[in-house]
């Protein structure tokens, strides 16, 4: 009996220092393909929290398979302001509860709903006197995110994330156009605890006069890093180009702020800076992630 008490300890410390030596390498300690939507990943082998926002860059990792995350915009406010010619007008738009709701479907694959719950714009032309006021539900876009790489393990992740747009918007907060597009998003670990995110996304997008269709790309850049404790910040550089006729070049300079209260809740505050006229000039936003 002594033999095989002792011959039992050493094979359950063999394994314990083989999971131990799998985690320090950065490498899942178990097989998490087997979770999904009706077998949640245990707690205990969670990934780290990981969000789409507070930055336009989309996370490259997905939600572990059979838990929810709600991402979401609290308030946030946009200015778009042309002085001069051709016209003295300004737009703002104020959007409240955005929501991005998500669902682990496998280790890999996440399903996402996005619903605009309440938005009001205001727009004016000064040369007029002109003042137009609308308000309501907007467009809700589906998507999903499939990681292809590097979601529990590795210095890089990569995803591909198709989305689909509905026109389900209310008093002319849309275009009521069905739009789609795919994005690929990617991750990469830096030296000294730098994280660095790209991004490149295809949008297949209705033009202006509602006659056709054209193609947008946007590519972006994130880096981000710790301040102290908890918080963390990051910059970013967001930049779309559009294929439509007369269209011009709409690139921002953003920053914010995530601040992580606890494992499966993080709060967020930053603003998004247009450096080019066809850019919004101001928008400052707060929100938060939170998982379960």
């Amino acid at each position: 009996m002594t033999v095989r008490k002792t011959l039992r300890s050493l094979l359950t410390a063999l394994c314990w220092s083989t999971v131990a030596a799998s985690a320090q390498a950065g490498e899942p300690a178990v097989d998490k393909n087997q979770f999904h939507l009706f077998r949640p990943t245990p707690q205990e082998f969670m990934r780290e929290l990981s969000a789409d926002r507070p930055d336009k860059t989309e996370s490259a990792y997905t939600v572990d398979a059979g838990h929810f995350q709600i991402e979401t915009d609290l308030v946030t406010f946009t200015l778009d302001r042309y002085n001069g010619d051709p016209t003295d007008t300004s737009a703002e738009t104020w959007l409240v509860a955005n929501n991005n709701y998500k669902v682990g479907l496998l280790n890999n694959v996440d399903l996402q709903l996005v619903v605009p719950t309440y938005t009001h714009m205001r727009f004016e032309d000064r040369e007029t006197n002109f003042v137009q006021k609308t308000s309501g539900f907007g467009d809700v876009s589906l998507r999903t995110k499939i990681n292809l790489w590097g979601n529990d393990s590795g210095k890089t992740a990569l995803s591909v994330m198709p989305f689909v747009k509905f026109p389900t918007a209310q008093d002319d907060l849309g275009n009521g156009a069905y739009e789609g597009g795919v994005i690929f998003p990617l991750a990469v670990a830096l030296p000294y605890d730098w994280q660095m995110g790209l991004m490149t996304q295809f949008e297949y997008r209705e033009d202006g006069s509602g006659n056709g269709y054209h193609t947008e790309f946007i590519n972006t850049a994130t880096v981000s890093h710790a301040i102290v404790g908890e918080l963390g910040g990051y910059v970013e550089f967001f930049s779309n180009r559009s294929t439509e006729n007369g269209s011009d070049w709409i690139a921002t300079f953003d920053m914010g702020l995530t601040y992580g209260v606890t494992k499966n809740l993080q709060l967020d505050a930053g603003v998004n800076i247009g450096v080019t006229r066809a850019a919004d000039d101001f928008n400052p936003f707060l929100g938060l992630t939170w998982r379960y």
